[in-house]
């Protein structure tokens, strides 16, 4: 069996986080494959074929390509099913998938534009939140404090993807000393203690651009 993950060089983008955690928590082993967009290395006709869109991630599997996170963790969670990364009540897995789309909808894009991840993994913002993404905040953590439920661990009876993601678009906030409320701050501080976390937190990262 053969996997492989298409990469952006610098392991920021929450879409390949995504990606990797899930990897990890199934236990699978792959190679990472970085490839830059700016130098068009996603235009190239070999990797257009795979993966249709042209972006990153891709998972390569055994020669099949898939682009775009949430298909891939859908994908890996049907293919490997021993240890699922969707809740397995078919309420709660709508559920998470629900709050994964959200994460990545327009309701969430200025807040994703002006704490990008390179705020996280290498320079904290210098400027205040605007309007719109101080809405698109507070929308975070009103949606947040509504799923949690008070002293769970976990969105749902058990860890899933959603906690991990869930985890990571707060900690757009949290790394730049935007507030955000204590409850949600610890258990948000919380998953990112999770093993599969902590080793893509720790991955080797090129120093930022100039």
């Amino acid at each position: 069996m053969s996997l492989v993950l298409h990469i952006e060089p610098n392991w920021i983008s929450p879409y390949v986080f995504a990606c990797y955690v899930t990897l990890r928590e199934k236990g699978l082993a792959f190679d990472a494959v970085p490839l830059e967009a700016s130098k068009n290395e996603t235009r190239a006709a070999d990797y257009l074929a795979l993966t249709v869109t042209g972006r990153v991630p891709t998972l390569v599997h055994d020669g099949f390509g898939l682009g775009e996170s949430t298909a891939i963790v859908e994908y890996l969670d049907e293919a490997f099913p021993a240890l699922s990364v969707l809740p397995k009540s078919p309420l709660d897995r709508a559920r998470c998938r629900q709050l994964m789309s959200w994460i990545r909808s327009d309701e969430t894009a200025a807040l994703r534009e002006e704490r990008s991840t390179h705020t996280m993994f290498y320079a904290p913002a210098t400027t205040p939140l605007s309007a719109a993404a101080e809405r698109a905040a507070n929308k975070l953590v009103e949606v947040t404090e509504r799923v949690l439920r008070p002293g769970a661990p976990h969105v749902f009876a058990e860890w899933s993807i959603i906690d991990s993601e869930l985890a990571f678009i707060l900690h757009r906030l949290l790394k730049n000393g935007d507030p955000v409320p204590a409850a949600v701050k610890t258990w948000a501080e919380a998953q990112w203690e999770r093993p599969s976390v902590r080793a893509f937190l720790a991955l080797p990262r090129p120093p930022a651009a100039p």
